[in-house]
């Protein structure tokens, strides 16, 4: 099933979506739109399940991908779209590891999970962590860890940005521990 079918994608990032997206076969049928947000609270992008997606089934949910059109670095804001493409296409995989683990969960359970993700502090460690997992388990790495190390060696991006990633996500040395895990198990 082609892609343009099942995701809406605005033309000004369709290839880089669709990079993220090819390393995610399996939602090659999963309704997903990426849309862009005039800003997003803490964050710059955002996956979640459509509302009315949670009187469906689990295979017939449908997603949002929402983008922030700007974030800040320091006191300046930049456009989301001027990100370079490699951590553009970071960061739109790690949002497709949350769809991933949002698939494997009942209806219940992921508003049991979007509630412990408001309150919570671990279950949003527990969550960042899990969308970085799976991005690395389709072979992402590479993209993850130009992200990671472009906020985190970026000189003009708050040192309160960086403690967030820091605290939240995956670092660098943990995800190539993953890799190693994943290449010993594939060498089996």
């Amino acid at each position: 099933m082609p892609l343009d079918s099942q995701h809406k994608i605005p033309n000004s990032i369709k290839s880089n979506v669709e990079t993220a997206l090819s390393f995610y076969p399996q939602l090659n049928s999963t309704p997903i739109e990426f849309k862009f947000k005039k800003n997003i609270k803490k964050s710059t992008m955002q996956a979640q399940p459509k509302f009315l997606s949670f009187f469906r089934s689990r295979k017939n949910r449908r997603y949002v991908i929402l983008i922030s059109e700007t974030f800040k670095i320091a006191d300046k804001e930049f456009s989301t779209r001027d990100i370079p493409d490699d951590i553009f296409i970071g960061w739109i995989g790690h949002e497709l590891g949350h769809i991933t683990d949002y698939q494997t969960r009942s209806n219940l359970n992921l508003i049991k999970f979007g509630l412990n993700y408001l309150f919570s502090e671990s279950s949003i460690v527990e969550a960042e962590r899990t969308a970085d997992s799976f991005a690395v388990a389709h072979g992402m790495e590479t993209y993850i860890l130009k992200t990671k190390n472009f906020i985190l060696n970026h000189a003009d991006i708050t040192q309160s940005y960086k403690d967030r990633i820091k605290k939240y996500y995956l670092s660098p040395e943990e995800i190539m521990e993953l890799v190693q895990a994943r290449n010993e198990k594939n060498s089996d």
